[in-house]
This record gives structure tokens, sequence and C-alpha cells, in this order.
């Protein structure tokens, strides 16, 4: 019974920002994902399948994850790299590089061509496999991560808002106190105002009597 071929992973490259960018992806959407990208940055021919054995050999051995250079220069793709050292515009358009192909040996037998075939086409389909594996998990890493993440920032976000109804709340509490005692203020301010009064009316009764009494002595 014939088996199934594994889904081979290919290398996708890119240049976004200040880095250049590559992965190894099943697909072009896969890639698209991984670079985290909005837009489809190879129908805009910003990104692009490449063959570079050196690109390919770093991606293949990480599978699915990102990794960088500075953009427009020829070193090789890390999954960490420093800025460009000159960030003109020029330096923002990657460098094409001449690539040059190994030619292929000369055949000494179509049988021994067909052995070498076989031999090397088991070879692809077990890394291929063990590729497509690693890239699996490499993305069941970043969405596990990306849950949590999401995760932390709702409980950021609902303590923020239980913090902030705890605040209105005290507000509304002084506020109310507050007014009470205004109220309170404002009665015994009523209170005193109707105590002088009733004390100047006493005293200006007062007053008059002990004036007429003097006016009366003087006489």
């Amino acid at each position: 019974m014939a088996k199934k071929p594994s889904r081979k992973l290919k290398t996708y490259q890119t240049s976004l920002g200040f880095y250049d960018q590559a992965v190894a992806a099943p697909s072009m959407k896969a890639a698209l994902e991984a670079f985290g990208a909005r837009s489809n940055l190879f129908h805009q021919g910003i990104a692009k399948e490449t063959d570079d054995p050196d690109i390919v050999a770093a991606t293949m051995a990480a599978p699915g994850v990102v990794l960088k250079r500075p953009v427009g220069s020829d070193g090789a793709f890390t999954t960490h790299a420093e800025l460009p050292t000159d960030l003109t515009e020029d330096s923002r358009t990657p460098k094409r590089r001449a690539r040059s192909r190994p030619k292929k040996a000369a055949s000494k037998g179509a049988a021994k061509r067909a052995a070498k075939g076989a031999a090397r086409s088991e070879t692809d389909d077990r890394q291929a496999r063990a590729a497509a594996a690693a890239f699996a998990r490499e993305q069941e890493r970043r969405d596990i991560a990306r849950h949590k993440e999401e995760a932390e920032l709702a409980k950021a976000r609902a303590r923020r808002e239980k913090a902030v109804a705890a605040a209105e709340a005290a507000l509304e509490e002084a506020r109310g106190e507050h007014q009470a005692r205004a109220e309170e203020i404002e009665a015994e301010r009523a209170a005193l105002d109707e105590r002088e009064a009733t004390e100047q009316a006493r005293w200006e009764k007062q007053r008059k009597k002990l004036d007429e009494a003097v006016r009366r002595a003087r006489e």
C-alpha cells in the first residue's frame, strides 16, 4: 500500500522594518501568520519563497521560528539580530546575492541514479515529517503564549475595572457625607442667625429703656 507523502516545509523570506526575516513553513499563509503580517506580503512583492541553501538550512533547523538579520545585509539568519548599522533608504532594500548552483555529478548509470534517488527521497521524507512536526510544536507554543497573554490582559482589565468601581463608590460615599455635613452647618448657621436677630431685638429694647432712664436722670 503506497504511503501518503508528508507535506514538506518551504522557506519564505521578507523584509519588515529594520530586519530581513525568514521562516520554514508549509504554506505562504502559515508564513504570513508567523511573520505577523496583516496583509498578503507575497501579492505585494515584499515576501517570496527562497531556495538559498544557507537560509534554507537555518530555517529548517528551527521550523516555524522567525529568524532575522539586519535588513540588506548578507549575514546569517538568527533568532536575535542586531539593528542595521546603516539606516539609510538603500539599507531597506534587500541585497540580491548571486547564487551558484552546484552542477550535477556525471551519472555512472541509470541504476545507480535510481538507487541514490530513492535513498534521497526517503531521507527527505523523514526530514519533512520531522520539520513539519517541529513546525506544529512551534505553532502550538505560540498559540499557548498568545492565549496566556490574552488571559493576563483580561485579568488586568478586570482588576482595573474593579478598582475604578471601588474608587467611584468611595467618591460617592464621601460626597454624600460632605453634603450631610454641609446641610448640618447650614442649619446651625440659620439657627445662629435667628439667635443673633433675637439678641439684637432684645438689646435694642433694653437700650431704649436705659437711654430713657439716662435722659430723665439728667433733667
